[in-house]
């Protein structure tokens, strides 16, 4: 062939290059996520360029603002109607700015700021060579137990990197319920998992237990991930789109433009089922729904307290908001398919978290287990389809995320020599060494419970009645028999606090810091708040419970 038979074929099969229109970002209504990255990317930069000695002090101050920017502007975008009349597709249809997102996202906010209370506390253990140290490893890259890891601690050295990872898990977290199409979901997913992973490995005691908590995490997290991006290709060869809205329209049969490149597999049941089910999978392991749950208790309990305090809150605000999102907004269609399958995981869950509670002997444990109970309660106002349905999952998320935080915030108080001392034993008899630090976990486990008079049982009533409205009552029965298998182990602790004999070599209650008083106080406040007058923020998850699409 000559050169000028190749060089016609160059030109004659090259389409003319299309012109790329500029991206057109509303950078107002993502300001809550875009002031939570800005802060997270000066944080790396503050480990990079301030001295070692004033770190700790210039991180929790950007944090702390960056989290208070954050939801100051999701209360702006809210005030100014973008949870109602003025909600819309943002960033080229890749993120909704909604009523759900907006809620959740300020949850999100709040609860990170009052876990970052936790994270910051310096007053708990004893000081080191005469350095305050907190719940973090001294250098984390060092071998537990190494000449490197001593030498750090003798230093006086802390990871103060956890505050930019928490920041850009938060970052991860208020993107996920708000992403509008399956990529932009695919993502954050990825940017809040990895720091949480990261987070894990980094106990300052029992350090081998922490990263091996990280390593199961990160495992079973990639599984889930995976699982997640499989199916998102499945769709995307479904529908022809990532996007929710045109998923939407291929299931209902409303779709106008098909591609021509994926006509023939457009419309095929197979991908879409497979597909879904294999989103849902990756949404639900996020949840510590069962069964994907087996990496929770391992996980609350190596991970460091207040980082599982933090996962245990925010990870499934996000998770639950993006897994109403997916199957209110993408698969309304499939209402029929995913129902009976969601009744089958929120009954097995409800009854696997409750039951094999009772069975723990770590206070860490046991809140782990009661966490994949909640998760199983929360599912059933996912179950509900109606408005309700959303606004009862919406304020019980809300309600959830602080007693978590507190419950957690209280856990890191009671020491011995090794550190925490959660083993349950070492809790007997701790109402009459330290009262007041027991009542308020009382309140708490009462909360957790499901008590009146608490946000817990606010929370219960909303999802329960929604689910029973929208013809789920079964669930309800095995709902309120989970409950009270649950309250039994939740007042076993109680009794065991109040009416047992302190141990003369029983742990001590550690006095914090005004950042930790503060984490267990706001849990405290919201507790009673939303438990006696639940009825203000009842109304705002309602007017907040409708998504765009």
């Amino acid at each position: 062939m000559s050169a000028s038979a190749v060089h016609s074929l160059w030109t004659t099969t090259a389409d003319p290059i299309s012109k790329i229109d500029t991206p057109k970002i509303e950078y107002g209504q993502l300001s809550p996520t875009l002031i939570v990255v800005g802060a997270a990317i000066v944080g790396v930069l503050v480990e990079a360029f301030v001295p070692r000695r004033y770190r700790y002090h210039v991180q929790l101050a950007l944090s702390a603002l960056a989290l208070v920017g954050a939801f100051i502007a999701v209360v702006v975008l809210a005030t100014n109607g973008y949870g109602t009349t003025k909600a819309r597709i943002a960033a080229m249809g890749a993120i909704a700015v909604d009523g759900p997102a907006l809620f959740l996202q300020g949850t999100i906010a709040l609860a990170a700021l009052v876990g970052l209370f936790t994270f910051a506390e310096r007053r708990l253990d004893p000081e080191a060579h005469g350095a305050r140290v907190d719940s973090f490893a001294a250098q984390a890259a060092s071998v537990p137990g190494s000449d490197s890891e001593q030498a750090a601690v003798k230093a006086g050295f802390t990871t103060t990197e956890v505050f930019p990872l928490l920041l850009f898990a938060v970052a991860g977290m208020l993107v996920f319920p708000s992403a509008n199409d399956l990529l932009t979901l695919f993502i954050a997913l990825e940017v809040f998992s990895l720091p949480l992973y990261l987070l894990c490995a980094l106990a300052r005691r029992k350090r081998l237990m922490s990263q091996e908590a990280a390593v199961k995490y990160f495992l079973l997290g990639a599984f889930a991930s995976a699982f997640t991006l499989f199916g998102i290709a499945l769709l995307y060869g479904y529908a022809g789109s990532v996007s929710y809205g045109t998923i939407a329209q291929v299931v209902d049969g409303t779709v106008q433009n098909v591609n021509p490149a994926l006509a023939d597999t457009m419309g095929n049941d197979a991908l879409l089922l497979i597909g879904s089910a294999m989103i849902v999978m990756g949404l639900l392991f996020k949840v510590g729904a069962v069964p994907f749950h087996m990496w929770t208790p391992d996980v609350y309990q190596g991970a460091p307290t207040p980082v599982t305090g933090f996962m245990a809150a925010a990870t499934k605000v996000a998770a639950f908001g993006a897994l109403l999102r997916l199957l209110y907004v993408v698969l309304p269609g499939l209402r029929w398919d995913w129902r009976p399958v969601m009744w089958g995981v929120a009954v097995v869950t409800m009854l696997g978290g409750a039951i094999v509670a009772i069975t723990q002997t770590d206070i860490k444990r046991l809140l782990a287990y009661s966490s994949i109970a909640h998760a199983g309660f929360i599912l059933a106002g996912v179950i509900a389809t109606t408005p309700d349905g959303v606004s009862s999952v919406l304020f019980y998320l809300a309600a959830y995320s602080f007693v978590t935080i507190g419950a957690f915030a209280v856990v890191t108080l009671v020491r011995d020599a090794g550190g925490e001392a959660t083993h349950l034993s070492k809790w007997a008899g701790l109402g009459r060494r330290s009262p007041l630090v027991a009542a308020v976990f009382a309140v708490f486990l009462l909360a957790f419970a499901g008590i009146p008079l608490t946000s817990g049982f606010a929370g219960k009533f909303a999802v329960f009645k929604a689910a029973a409205e929208g013809g789920a009552a079964p669930l309800v029965v095995v709902g309120v028999i989970s409950s009270a298998i649950a309250a039994f182990f939740y007042i076993r602790v109680i009794v065991l606090m109040f009416f047992s004999e302190p141990r003369p070599d029983g742990p001590t209650v550690a006095v914090p810091s005004m950042l930790t008083v503060t984490a267990i106080a706001v849990g405290v406040a919201v507790t009673l708040v939303l438990g006696v007058a639940p009825q203000y923020f009842l109304d705002l998850a309602n007017q907040a419970g409708v998504f765009v699409r």
